[in-house]
């Protein structure tokens, strides 16, 4: 009858749409896994500043490959169960989105109630490497050179950190950190890393310590952050609704399209 049809056919939407929106998740898992890995294996940016000496960091990046690979994996039950209409596979992907969307929240709540902690770690972090700092071409002090050239700030707090590297604090030059360089003042040599004399009283480098330039990208990036989370969380519970829909529409078990071994 009509009804029959009309269902039918509201099935086969769904069981596409189904499969379309696992597609989906399984290129997102694997883009949730590169960026995992790229975490762990990159040596060029800020995250290499705070691998070398947080295990924070390399938990993330863990984590990361971790719900990457799990979300490729459900990609890939979803779409399979979509397409045969299997129904445990079904129920399986359903638990599986629920956890990841648990797990979500967990970290989110995580993240902000230990900010404080974090930001401890982070700074403690920066400033032994500030004071260990000898230019001879580390991969985080080439890292923290570039966080300091490429958003034109100087120590973590500020420049005066600087004045605790056992370089400076013991030379009988007067050094500055080169990537500290603000280019707008006079003086003359301009190097990417390592550190630099100064001629004049006060060293030509910029005011602003680079804590406060991490924290304005963090506000400046905040809504995109936000969206992109809250984004991921609404195609996670569509994926729930419709999985159960399609689990619901396949009630008469239907033996012959399950593969016989």
């Amino acid at each position: 009858g009509p009804i029959t049809a009309m269902s039918k056919g509201c099935i086969t939407v769904t069981k596409y749409f189904l499969f379309l929106f696992n597609l989906l998740f399984f290129i997102f898992g694997a883009l949730i896994m590169g960026f995992g890995l790229w975490i762990l294996f990159d040596k060029e940016s800020f995250i290499a500043v705070l691998q070398e000496s947080s295990d924070t960091v390399k938990v993330a990046s863990y984590i990361l490959i971790g719900v990457g690979s799990l979300t490729m994996a459900m990609g890939f039950f979803g779409c399979i169960g979509a397409i045969y209409e299997i129904r445990c596979l079904l129920g399986l992907y359903f638990t599986c989105l629920l956890l990841i969307l648990i797990a979500q929240v967990t970290a989110a709540v995580l993240i902000y109630v230990q900010r404080d902690p974090l930001k401890h770690e982070m700074s403690v972090i920066i400033r032994g490497l500030i004071v260990n700092y000898t230019g001879q071409n580390k991969t985080t002090e080439h890292a923290w050179d570039f966080v300091q050239r490429t958003m034109k700030c100087c120590g973590w707090t500020g420049p005066g950190n600087w004045s605790e590297n056992i370089l400076i604090k013991n030379g009988t030059q007067k050094l500055y950190s080169c990537s500290c360089r603000n280019d707008t003042m006079p003086g003359t040599d301009m190097k990417e890393f390592g550190l630099c004399e100064h001629l004049s009283e006060q060293p030509p480098v910029f005011e602003m310590g680079c804590i406060t330039s991490v924290e304005k990208w963090l506000l400046d990036n905040c809504g995109i952050i936000l969206g992109i989370c809250i984004g991921v969380a609404v195609v996670e519970l569509l994926g729930m609704i419709l999985s159960m829909c399609l689990c619901k529409s396949v009630v008469q078990e239907d033996y012959t399209k399950v593969p016989k071994y």
